[in-house]
């Protein structure tokens, strides 16, 4: 099938929550809680997408004739494209009863590793989730990153015992989650983080270690002090706390405060190739794409990963051939126009 059959039939597939939309603009969801929506006032995602599109590529066909080269280096690894699979959970209450995260994750995990690239897999109050994607995968060599909700220590140090057995490629936390109500039950240091326990956490883990939620320079400046081996510019949180900025606003100030110090990778409302040169030419080493994902997979499992992919590697090659791009190192801020 290709990529418009797969849309179609995934709208069978999912809901009642997502919608399976031509373009996963944030609109037909807004508000839906439980779902893919996000808190009152219900436009962070929306505001993710259209902030994107505000963004325009120069293109520049005088240069030389070359095939564009989108492979992307991350901890000592090589990747096919700079794209990534994000974190999503809790995928049957909010996408559709097909799949529980453990099912989706074990099709997505072996996709993106077959692909060339990685999955970062998400965590919730079943332990089971994040130990079933460490086994899954084990299977593929390692390659991927369960993203670990900021529980108390001990229960941080318990997921990555685990994962530092399993020989896990990466690991990661998603900060932006610590105003979810079961980590505020917890007791004790459950949910926001200082320096000093983000330094200690980060030094118990075996692997590189991804910091996501950062939407500030100074955030993005304190995980450069805790150590964090990559950071994720990502407003996820929006669906604890509304009226955030979108992650194209920040982008351009904190790669300005830390590229170099660490890998930017930047997630929400990218949805296209363009859309991820734009999110390169602002500053982000590499992009993180998750709910357009779904769609695919829960209609066409692995084949729609792959289909999927083509689809947004084929569009990110063109835009690059257009501007007088042929690596990724040329995608640079003269590029575009804001």
């Amino acid at each position: 099938m290709n990529y418009n059959e797969i849309l179609s039939a995934a709208r069978d597939q999912v809901g009642p929550y997502c919608k399976a939309c031509p373009v996963c603009n944030g609109r037909a969801c807004g508000n839906a809680m439980p779902g893919p929506g996000c808190k009152y006032p219900g436009n962070v995602a929306a505001r993710n997408y259209d902030k994107w599109q505000e963004i325009c590529v120069n293109m520049d066909t005088l240069c030389p004739n070359a095939e564009p080269d989108v492979s992307f280096a991350m901890f000592g690894r090589r990747f096919t494209a700079p794209i990534f699979a994000a974190p999503l959970g809790a995928i049957d209450l909010h996408y559709g009863s097909k799949y529980k995260d453990a099912a989706y994750n074990s099709i997505l995990i072996p996709a993106a590793a077959d692909y060339g690239v990685m999955a970062l897999t998400g965590d919730g109050v079943d332990p089971s989730i994040m130990l079933r994607s460490a086994e899954d995968m084990v299977k593929v060599g390692g390659i991927g990153c369960p993203i670990i909700k900021p529980w108390n220590k001990e229960t941080v140090f318990e997921k990555l015992d685990v994962l530092n057995a399993a020989g896990i490629f990466a690991a990661g936390m998603d900060i932006d989650g610590a105003g979810l109500p079961f980590l505020k039950a917890m007791n004790p240091n459950a949910g926001s983080k200082s320096v000093d326990e983000m330094k200690e956490i980060i030094a118990y883990a075996k692997m590189p270690f991804i910091v996501k939620g950062i939407m500030t320079v100074k955030g993005a400046e304190k995980a450069v002090e805790a150590g964090a081996a990559a950071i994720v510019i990502s407003n996820h949180g929006g669906r604890v706390q509304g009226a955030v900025p979108s992650t194209a606003e920040v982008l351009p100030e904190i790669a300005a405060a830390v590229k170099g110090q660490t890998v930017i990778l930047v997630d929400g409302g990218i949805r296209s190739g363009v859309d991820v040169f734009r999110a390169l030419a602002l500053g982000a080493d590499a992009v993180l794409i998750g709910r357009p994902i779904l769609p695919m997979i829960y209609a066409a499992g692995a084949e729609g990963f792959t289909v999927y992919m083509d689809k947004i590697v084929s569009e990110l090659k063109a835009t690059m051939t257009m501007c007088g791009a042929p690596t990724l190192a040329d995608i640079t801020a003269d590029k575009i126009r804001l």
